[in-house]
Formats: C-alpha cells, sequence, structure tokens
C-alpha cells in the first residue's frame, strides 16, 4: 500500500505549478510541499507582525493624539 493520494486541479493551477517549478524534473509533490512549508513560515510570522501591531497601537494612539503636534500644522 502506498502513501500516495490523487487531486484534482483545475488546469490554470497546474499551468501556474508548471511556471512556478525551479527545474524543470521537480515533482508536484516537492514543488507542493515546498509552497505549503513557505505559506505556513509566512503565516507564523506574519502572527508575529500582528501581534507587535496590537501592542503597539496604544503608545502610538497617544502620540498621535497628541495636541501640542497641532499647533506645528499652522507654523
Amino acid at each position: 500500500m502506498t502513501d500516495t493520494t490523487t487531486i484534482q486541479l483545475t488546469k490554470n493551477v497546474l499551468e501556474v505549478l508548471n511556471w512556478a517549478k525551479e527545474y524543470p524534473r521537480q515533482t508536484y509533490n516537492e514543488l507542493v510541499k515546498k509552497m505549503a512549508e513557505i505559506f505556513v513560515y509566512v503565516k507564523k510570522r506574519n502572527q508575529c507582525d500582528e501581534f507587535l501591531h496590537k501592542i503597539q497601537q496604544p503608545k502610538m494612539k497617544e502620540l498621535w493624539n497628541d495636541p501640542s503636534d497641532e499647533a506645528w500644522e499652522c507654523v
């Protein structure tokens, strides 16, 4: 018994996969695995960026809502 499955892809997805190959003999399995690993890495990184953004928001609101900054706009 093998550990492989069959998935259905539209022809345009297949074209994108063919275009994305790093070398002509790269298998779809290798390509999809690499794409999935990159996606997971970017997703984790984005979560960190969102976390940092959320913890910075209160301080940024404090700085942006500083009434003394308005004096500079009239100069």
